[in-house]
């Protein structure tokens, strides 16, 4: 929806600029001449100052309109380009947060005397920003649709009869050649499709030029249009031959057992590898499709010591914004005020309360009430909403309100710690850690001997199980670990399949890094997954393998029968750590599915850490992850926040405390 964001000094300079559709010079030349050379300035704008791009208001010029910004003291301009035919609600926020961000990263150059020009690496910061508040708004509101237009062509000698009917698949056809083949470079809008007759219309398009009486039947219109369009020849060909009446299905026959009995010996299994094909994983290098390279440094960051860990691009970008409005709070806030709206919903429970109040329980009874009540709305649980609440009241009981900044301050400070405690784990997450001292046992322990760490993977069906693992393998990968994947989902069609396109694929991302190896090790289907992962794991001690991330099947947490599956897998299988995949968007159904799953392992056998999928699909309701570490004590280990292998993040607490209280 955006057509262009520019940065730009008041002397011309562009100094970071990002184009999606080709916008002439003179839109943003006109707004530079007419605002900030004429003086032109609209009504209610603030050029002198640097508000927010909310008080400035839009520049329109041809078709498009530019919301923009500045900061007086770097002589920076912060524009926005849209076509005006759209609505973008969050294009003001856009410009305060990337002015913000632009700011703190670059602001220290800019201030060294004769400086006019930056290395900006501004890419990511901004497609952040842009994605996060694209997904917001799409989260939260249906895509419009658009109202299909009959483009069917008029027949030249019309006579007021009924008009034929739209032809199938011509308005798709006919915008889909639009979007590919336009080789215009102007940004001028699609022009309206020709609706007159085509010169040498397609066989089975064209429709008949002569109209028949009135009064015909739909029926004998079709008749006379389809003889109107076939030749003699073809016609002839059409009336001698019949379309052959299609055979019966055949049925297919299942035994007490549940097997299919097949009388040509047809196997339903396949993911056996079929005979002659490259590579012996069922596709042959024709087939392969080119596998996308990722960029190591885009997702996380080698240490000193060549271990790979990894970062997230979210946690730097919201301490920036959230530091940016502690301090702008901190600037306009008055004394003896209680509460400012930086801080956010929460906050704004608070403005009842006097300056120099010792506060009591009584004083913090209703506000109390509007941050569970908040916290709800977040998806958190009501118990866990509960307990942050106790913990904030704790914190504020006989606290004097001194001042606006120090009850605000404790806000933050209570909420945060609240919540530290229970999302902060009591076990070690160095996953790295244990890995490298399972695989290489120090010398000092003559007892242990060297074996592969085993993690698997359980969930209720369609959490992202299968992805998730594939992007724990890639970035075990980074640190040159060998991994076997066992697929031991024997019971979905096509899991196998799924399993050997991701191995195929990271044992290609592998090999042009020159880090690790990966390899699938399956058994097809209809085999005792508890089986299959006891014969990995033996598998990859005599292959010498250093992690086995083991798949399995997905299964309803309120299954028992399929539950109890899981005490017998832990018994054989025996894995190091067993994560849990919870999807962000679950809501308050994630409490079950923890305590369920963490007690079906048996007794002395738990969940060692959660991965929450869809991670940026619910904008700031995050609060399913902290009702899932609240129920059951488990840890979040990892967070998945796309649909690519380095799209895998480690959770920060300070990010939930905002997500939270925003």
């Amino acid at each position: 929806m955006l057509d262009s964001f520019e940065i730009l000094t008041t002397s011309g300079v562009v100094l970071w600029s990002r184009s999606y559709d080709l916008v002439g010079p003179s839109i943003i030349n006109g707004l530079i001449r007419d605002v900030f050379i004429e003086e032109k300035v609209l009504p209610g704008a603030s050029v002198a100052d640097d508000a927010s791009a909310a008080r400035n208001p839009p520049y329109k010029k041809d078709k498009y309109t530019l919301k923009w910004t500045t900061v007086k003291d770097l002589g920076l301009i912060f524009v926005a380009v849209y076509q005006s035919l759209l609505q973008i609600s969050w294009i003001d926020k856009l410009l305060d947060n990337v002015k913000t961000i632009f700011v703190e990263l670059y602001g220290d150059q800019l201030r060294k005397p004769h400086t006019s020009v930056v290395e900006c690496d501004f890419d990511a910061y901004f497609d952040q920003q842009l994605r996060e508040l694209e997904g917001s708004v799409d989260s939260r509101s249906p895509p419009l649709k658009l109202q299909e237009k009959d483009l069917t062509p008029s027949s030249s000698s019309d006579t007021g009869d009924e008009p034929p009917p739209p032809i199938p698949g011509l308005l798709y056809g006919k915008y889909k050649l639009i979007s590919i083949n336009a080789t215009s470079i102007d940004a001028t809008p699609i022009p309206t499709p020709d609706t007159s007759r085509p010169t040498t219309p397609l066989v089975g398009h064209l429709l008949s030029g002569s109209a028949g009486p009135k009064g015909s039947s739909r029926r004998a219109k079709k008749a006379a249009a389809l003889s109107a369009n076939i030749s003699s020849g073809e016609e002839t060909s059409r009336r001698k031959s019949k379309p052959n009446k299609a055979a019966p299905k055949k049925l297919r026959k299942w035994d007490a057992d549940g097997f299919a009995d097949e009388d040509d010996e047809v196997t339903l299994d396949y993911s056996a590898t079929s005979p002659g094909v490259d590579g012996g994983d069922g596709v042959g290098e024709s087939a392969k499709a080119a596998v996308e390279d990722i960029r190591s440094e885009t997702f996380g960051t080698r240490t000193g010591k060549g271990q790979f860990v990894l970062k997230d691009l979210d946690n730097e970008v919201h301490s920036i914004l959230q530091g940016a409005n502690a301090k702008k709070a901190s600037d306009t806030t008055t004394p003896n005020s209680v509460l400012g709206s930086s801080l956010g919903a929460i906050s704004g429970l608070f403005r009842n309360i006097v300056g120099g109040k010792v506060l009591t329980k009584a004083d913090l009874e209703k506000p109390m009430r509007g941050i569970e009540e908040h916290l709800l709305k977040k998806n958190v649980a009501r118990e866990a909403a509960v307990r942050l609440c106790e913990g904030v009241e704790r914190e504020l009981i006989a606290v004097k309100t001194g001042s606006f900044e120090s009850v605000e301050a404790t806000i933050r400070t209570s909420m945060e710690s609240s919540l530290r405690k229970i999302l902060t784990p009591t076990t070690s997450l160095d996953l790295l850690r244990a890995i490298t001292s399972t695989t290489s046992p120090s010398a000092l322990n003559p007892l242990a001997s060297r074996r592969p760490y085993v993690i698997s993977i359980v969930g209720v069906n369609g959490v992202g199980k299968s992805t998730n693992l594939s992007k724990l393998a890639f970035f075990l990968l980074q640190n040159d670990f060998k991994i076997l994947i066992a697929a031991c989902d024997t019971f979905r069609s096509g899991a196998v399949e799924q399993l050997r396109v991701h191995a195929r694929n990271l044992k290609e991302l592998a090999q042009r890094e020159g880090r690790g190896e990966v390899e699938l090790f399956e058994k097809g289907y209809g085999k005792d997954a508890a089986n299959i992962a006891k014969d990995a794991v033996a598998y990859a001690a005599a292959q010498q393998f250093d992690v086995v991330l083991i798949d399995t099947a997905g299964r309803r947490h309120n299954d028992a029968r399929l539950m109890s599956n899981l005490e017998k897998f832990g018994q054989l299988a025996n894995p190091d750590k067993i994560f849990m995949v919870g999807e962000a968007l679950v809501g308050s159904d994630s409490v079950a599915q923890a305590r369920n799953f963490n007690a079906a392992f048996g007794a002395g056998r738990h969940l060692d850490g959660f991965i929450i999928s869809k991670c940026d699909t619910v904008g700031d309701m995050v609060g399913s992850l902290v009702s899932m570490v609240h129920a059951t004590g488990i840890p979040v280990v990892f967070l998945g926040v796309g649909q690519h292998y380095g799209d895998l993040r480690t959770l920060n607490v300070g990010w939930a405390v905002g997500m939270l209280m925003s």
